[in-house]
């Protein structure tokens, strides 16, 4: 005779082989949403472009975590709340929320998918040439997106030496602009 508690056991046993046949294809990642309590999943993939179905909360979520460092120091190398480079900014940003990006500025260069600079969204990354302009040389977030006047969130290494908002029409960024890319659909 089956039971009640044989019946549970049942559905408990197929809903968990279900769970760990699903899990198999992409690996859930939660991140915290911006409401108490609840929480949003995005899935890790071997790509370097995030998929997600709450694209516009995730993008919001890695704004606000990168506006929250505001101020941080500028740190050659740096990679940690005491001081930031400017990959490592944008490294430790999207790594709070389980994305992986490269390390240094130089390795965006072939990461992610390239976009018209007419289509970013916030949470995009924007490449610049360095000072002597022969390679990539600097990142940073698109915080507000507007064409080729957007704002982006970055870690400094001008007079400023911190984390702080620009404008892509400031003319040392303008002169420098390489392209904008996408890690998250």
């Amino acid at each position: 005779m089956i039971t009640t508690h044989t019946k549970r056991l049942k559905l408990i046993f197929k809903t968990s082989f279900l769970v760990l046949v699903l899990s198999s294809f992409s690996h859930p990642i939660a991140t915290k949403n911006s409401q108490v309590g609840t929480e949003k999943i995005t899935f890790k993939t071997n790509n370097s472009v995030v998929p997600t179905n709450r694209d516009d909360d995730l993008r919001e979520d890695i704004l606000r975590f990168g506006q929250s460092l505001l101020g941080t120091p500028y740190v050659y190398a740096g990679t940690s709340a005491k001081g930031f480079d400017c990959s490592g900014f944008v490294y430790y940003v999207f790594k709070n929320f389980d994305i992986k990006v490269p390390r240094s500025s130089s390795q965006f260069k072939n990461f992610g998918q390239e976009i018209p600079i007419a289509e970013v969204k916030k949470g995009d990354i924007l490449l610049f040439l360095s000072p002597t302009r022969k390679a990539i040389g600097h990142v940073g977030i698109v915080s507000e997106a507007n064409g080729m006047d957007s704002n982006f969130i970055h870690a400094s290494s001008s007079r400023e030496m911190k984390v702080m908002i620009s404008s892509l029409k400031q003319k040392g960024y303008t002169r420098r602009f390489v392209k904008a890319v996408r890690v998250l659909e």
